[in-house]
């Protein structure tokens, strides 16, 4: 056997091989990616898709997402889809639509209704008062089954400066057994640059609380490549994080696309780390925190070697959704709210991106699905391939074959032959049985996973994507 039942995988920083490969592409969190869904898939497709699992008794247990758009201050280097303002009677609004869009959901999935993974993103979740976020909890549970606490996994995003010490201890009575908290840096040159001052202790402090609490997993999402950042800013802020032992940490590569992301224009470029600059805090991060005893994940996820998600990679259950890595790979994720992107069955449902075409939609007594895909088996053959390789590092071709009905040479033998080109510059062996990642072909593995994206090759946007790495 390889990496799924032996050793949590390792990681080889190259950076010569990086900057000879480093290019912009897909994360993968779905295949195909949000951008080629199509607005001829809309809201009686997602009921057909719905009512397929009924049909075929194929129902699963569920992945509920919430999408809370609202913050009260704008972070710069931010690609959310969000509404920033200090107007709470907007969040009043919204929640009302949101609860009237959970129930249509609640009644779709009636008598197959079981959820086991719920998430709150944003957005910034707790924008919410303490008693909406109770209300929405007690009505998430009207209509939907939620799994004992031991057997789901309930996370919620938090900005720290948004809550107090005893408002975390009311989000686990409330439900959630999880959460992630937004860092980024503790830098305040870097903060000032990006307008999210966060002092460290104020950090630590629901880190703790969170810990008091019983929550089962804190985790940490820091960014590099952030104006005013460099190694040694970056070692210090990690210094700090490792001291504060989060189960989980995720560090991504900022992606500087002023001409998508309004918000970002306010980010004076000459502040931004060059390249090089950038290379050499990520190879930092990743040998500070194996030093620290983290297992990388995968892409920018590393975690506790005995935290669930390293678990379930070890055991071949990790899974990717919108959320990043998962350990329910199984389960359909029905998506609420503004902009949430769903999957139900073989197929992806997006709602409307704006409040007022979301409000329109939901006062017509309609779903507000906009856009979608219907995949087809290639697609869902090429997905499961996308999907193996950027959770196991390895791809079965026998279990491939089994699960299809082709002949994998044959079927892919314009990607075998754009493979062995990684293989040759050792991104990954490529064998009749087996394609096994390198450890240093791990932190591409975007670029190995584009080979088999054949959307990339008749419609290439590459434009819209960020850096591999």
């Amino acid at each position: 056997m390889n990496v799924s039942s032996a050793a949590l995988p390792t990681v080889e920083f190259d950076g010569a091989l990086i900057r000879k490969l480093n290019q912009s592409g897909p994360r993968y969190t779905s295949y195909p990616t949000a951008d080629r869904f199509s607005e001829s898939y809309g809201y009686r497709d997602y009921l057909q898709a719905v009512a397929g699992l009924r049909t075929r008794g194929a129902a699963k247990p569920l992945s509920l997402y919430l999408h809370i758009p609202f913050c009260d201050t704008v972070c710069y280097y931010c690609a959310c889809n969000k509404v920033v303002t200090k107007n709470r009677d907007k969040a009043a609004t919204y929640l009302g639509y949101l609860k009237r869009e959970i129930e249509m959901q609640g009644r779709l999935f009636a008598g197959m209704n079981q959820v086991e993974q719920l998430h709150l993103g944003g957005g910034t979740p707790t924008y919410l008062s303490d008693e909406q976020m109770g209300e929405l909890m007690a009505h998430v549970r009207r209509w939907f089954q939620l799994a004992p606490d031991a057997d789901g996994e309930y996370s919620i995003e938090i900005d720290p400066r948004t809550v107090t010490p005893e408002r975390v201890h009311s989000l686990r009575r409330q439900g959630f057994n999880r959460v992630s908290l937004g860092v980024q840096d503790f830098d305040p040159d870097v903060q000032r640059a990006v307008n999210r001052m966060q002092p460290e202790e104020e950090t630590r402090a629901i880190i703790d609380a969170a810990r008091s609490a019983g929550f089962r997993s804190v985790s940490i999402d820091l960014i590099y490549g952030l104006p005013k950042q460099n190694v040694i800013s970056m070692a210090q802020t990690l210094a700090k994080v490792i001291a504060a032992n989060p189960d989980r940490l995720a560090i991504y590569n900022y992606a500087h696309l002023p001409h998508l992301f309004k918000a970002q224009r306010r980010i004076v470029d000459e502040d931004l780390p060059g390249a090089d600059a950038r290379l050499d805090m990520l190879a930092l991060c990743i040998r500070r925190l194996a030093d620290a005893g983290y297992t990388y994940i995968g892409m920018d996820h590393f975690a506790r070697p005995g935290d669930d998600l390293a678990v379930a990679q070890q055991q071949g259950r990790l899974h990717r959704n919108f959320q990043g890595y998962s350990t329910h790979a199984d389960a359909d994720l029905v998506a609420c709210g503004v902009s949430a992107i769903g999957s139900v069955g073989a197929t992806y449902s997006q709602n409307v991106k704006t409040l007022d075409a979301y409000y329109d939609a939901l006062d017509k007594n309609e779903l507000p699905v906009v856009r979608g895909a219907r995949l087809s088996m290639d697609d869902a053959l090429r997905r499961t391939i996308i999907q193996t390789l950027m959770c196991n590092f390895e791809l079965s071709v026998q279990a491939i074959e089994q699960a299809y009905p082709i002949e994998f040479g044959a079927y892919f033998s314009a990607e075998l032959a754009r493979m062995k080109v990684l293989a040759g510059v050792g991104l990954l062996t490529v064998g009749p049985d087996w394609l096994t990642v390198t450890p240093k072909g791990r932190l591409l593995i975007r670029n190995i996973c584009m080979v088999f994206d054949r959307y990339l090759t008749s419609a290439p946007q590459i434009a819209r994507y960020s850096k591999t790495i």
